[in-house]
């Protein structure tokens, strides 16, 4: 028995684009063809483009590599493209780093 979708609606709104956007990635191949290199069901696909909350991200993952794309989703939630995580970041260094003094012998023995 499926899972209620009790998921956010952003959450819900995101999951379809991304099925919309692999549905028009995949428009020329097969589904068939696509489902097969993803190791999914046909139906599975099918609920992947519908933007389904119900189906795991490792099946989203896998269409998106028998689409040539999963590079894509390894920079999703990278640091480097959050401005404010990045200031944030910045505002919690030391304003003046010195590096540590080495202790015991000079090391000229």
């Amino acid at each position: 028995m499926p899972t209620p979708d009790n998921s956010p609606a952003a959450v819900r709104r995101a999951l379809r684009k991304l099925g919309a956007d692999i549905h028009d990635a995949r428009r020329r191949l097969p589904m068939a063809v696509v489902a097969e290199r993803a190791f999914t069901l046909r139906s599975t696909l099918q609920r992947v483009e519908a933007g389904d909350t119900n189906v795991s991200i490792g099946i989203y993952a896998s269409a998106l590599q028998a689409l040539g794309l999963l590079d894509g989703l390894s920079h999703v939630a990278d640091i480097s493209n959050d401005s404010i995580c990045q200031a944030l970041a910045s505002a919690q260094l030391p304003k003046h780093a010195h590096p540590k003094r080495p202790t015991g012998s000079s090391g000229n023995g």
